[in-house]
């Protein structure tokens, strides 16, 4: 008997503060799966990352229009008939519902010490300066249904992990 099942489409979704992995994760996880990749800051409009350039954190009043535009890009990858997996510092409960709405998504949280974090963020160059890694910490509201991912470990052990949960 040939099984001709679809399988379903997955949204897979890597959280966590600035600096944490999210893109180094999520871009491997996706090759791997071969599926559509999403990196949110590519939704920025121009006026969030000319603040955050300035060392300026966002209100949420400059995150709403971002988090919807990350949404629709997550539902015009599943109109097209393509798993993705999206990576954002999705900080806030609120933030997380409006990145979801109402499709189904596995949610993984990179998880880490503001140490650790912030001596990454020294070593890279980004418009997410480590003098604001602070106000990530002081906005995140750790998720209680994601599966979470202590980043002292081996890329490829969170690598490995992520995959093995959506497989």
């Amino acid at each position: 008997m040939v099984n001709n099942a679809v399988k379903p489409l997955t949204v897979c979704i890597i959280m966590g503060v600035s600096g944490s992995g999210k893109t180094t994760i999520g871009a491997a996880v996706s090759a791997k799966m071969d599926w559509s990749f999403v990196e949110a800051d590519d939704y920025h409009p121009k006026e969030n990352i000319d603040k955050m350039s300035q060392g300026m954190p966002l209100t949420d009043e400059d995150r709403w229009p971002w988090l919807s535009a990350i949404h629709q890009a997550i539902q015009d990858h599943l109109a097209n008939n393509r798993s993705v997996v999206v990576v954002c510092s999705a900080l806030k409960e609120s933030y997380r519902k409006v990145i979801q709405g109402e499709l189904d998504a596995q949610w993984f949280y990179l998880k880490g010490t503001y140490e650790l974090i912030y001596q990454r963020m020294q070593a890279r160059a980004h418009f997410m300066k480590p003098e604001m890694l602070k106000s990530q910490f002081e906005t995140l509201q750790e998720p209680t249904d994601a599966f979470i991912l202590d980043i002292h470990h081996p890329k490829e052990y969170l690598i490995r992990e992520v995959v093995q949960s959506l497989s």
